[in-house]
């Protein structure tokens, strides 16, 4: 799906946003990047819709959450208020969600095992959406954490494709948060440049001017956008 643009930003921003823009347009022109070439997806996971429709009010357009039952608990409101909204699911999703996710985001960063390639595959036979979809890389190959390791992406890319029929737009990666993230944006970019993937989400609040440098096309920014998180909700 194409993503909406941003309209133009004013200088009397209340939130970070304005401030975001300007490091996203500082770090493409360093790496000799067109900034058109960036999405910037406003991480609002946690915060409550009075949170953020000042940052909609900016012009900000990508929004990305966490958790299908929180966004479908804020959101539906917010798309109806305003116009050109894109929802991008980046946390985990469980199969059992599949349906709500498909109904409700633009496009799902998490595809990482092969249960959840079924039930997309399924809802998408029922469903007129087609999300843009991510396969999530484990790059430190953390237990504790989502994603296919490095040394199964090409298999699992090809099952996505032939055995599911699913069109992989790129990948996504979560370095470690004690490592440094530039060698895990390069192993990213690598998987994804061999396997002819062109779309690239990676880098956060902390790491997104390196992922730039790295070929990243989505950068996920939210506290640098929206301050300090409330206490997490549960899903």
């Amino acid at each position: 799906m194409a993503t909406p643009s941003a309209s133009p930003l004013t200088p009397s921003s209340p939130s970070g946003l304005l401030a975001v823009e300007h490091d996203i347009a500082r770090a493409c022109k360093d790496a000799r990047r067109d900034r058109a070439a960036v999405t910037l997806i406003a991480v609002s996971k946690t915060f409550d819709a009075d949170d953020i429709a000042p940052v909609i009010g900016e012009g900000q357009r990508v929004f990305g959450e966490n958790r299908v039952q929180e966004a479908k608990g804020k959101w539906p409101a917010l798309m109806a208020a305003h116009s050109g909204i894109a929802l991008h699911l980046i946390g985990p999703l469980q199969s059992n969600k599949t349906k709500e996710a498909v109904a409700l985001f633009d496009a799902i960063h998490s595809v990482d095992r092969p249960s959840l390639c079924e039930a997309l595959a399924k809802e998408f036979a029922r469903q007129p959406r087609r999300p843009e979809l991510f396969v999530q890389i484990n790059t430190g190959e953390e237990p504790q954490k989502a994603g296919i390791a490095p040394a199964e992406a090409d298999d699992f890319l090809t099952q996505c494709r032939d055995t599911y029929g699913l069109t992989i737009s790129g990948l996504m990666c979560i370095p470690p948060a004690d490592e440094a993230p530039a060698p895990h944006f390069a192993l990213t970019a690598k998987i994804a440049k061999r396997n002819g993937l062109v779309k690239l989400s990676m880098g956060m609040s902390a790491d997104f001017a390196t992922a730039i440098a790295f070929g990243a096309t989505h950068v996920r920014v939210g506290s640098a956008i929206f301050g300090t998180r409330p206490k997490l909700s549960l899903e």
